[in-house]
């Protein structure tokens, strides 16, 4: 069987412990991910890009700009600006225009929008729930904790890094 970088590291002793962490990390990411998206295709014909800018505007009744979604969804403009028609045409969301600034439209799920993510995003939080089902309670909080200093100590060295 052919073993993933993380595990062949490991038994390359010249390497950091930082380098396995930040492979195993990624490799998980992997994993879920990609089981996330052949459920979400699978199950609702969905795309994780579209589940994604719905959980966006989910959070957000008043709408989002196209330049506010691309800010938080880490894509570009483009991406953006075609999945956004594809959930148009499907009837999920809609572009509501500024009431003074014509250059500027808000995106908004529709009813059937709300609708449709409330059901994917309860299904969704159930495979999450049996993704991790095999971690103890105690062990997934110590992860969260030791996860968020992690995150806290990326955030500090690349403010660091930032001239």
């Amino acid at each position: 069987m052919d073993a993933d970088a993380e595990t062949r590291l490991a038994a390359t002793p010249d390497h950091r412990d930082e380098l396995r962490l930040w492979l195993r990390l990624l490799t998980c990411t992997n994993l879920i991910e990609g089981e996330v998206r052949s459920r979400l295709r699978e199950k609702f014909d969905v795309t994780l890009p579209r589940f994604d800018l719905m959980a966006q505007l989910e959070k957000a009744p008043e709408g989002l700009t196209l330049g506010d979604l691309s800010r938080r969804m880490m894509v570009s403009n483009g991406n953006i600006t075609g999945l956004v028609e594809r959930l148009m045409e499907s009837g999920h969301v809609l572009r509501v225009p500024h009431a003074t600034d014509r250059r500027i439209a808000y995106v908004k799920l529709t009813q059937a929008g709300h609708a449709a993510f409330a059901e994917m995003a309860g299904v969704h939080a159930g495979w999450i729930a049996d993704l991790f089902s095999e971690l103890p309670p105690g062990d997934r909080r110590t992860l969260l904790r030791l996860l968020g200093a992690l995150k806290q100590s990326v955030r500090g060295a690349i403010s660091e890094d930032t001239p």
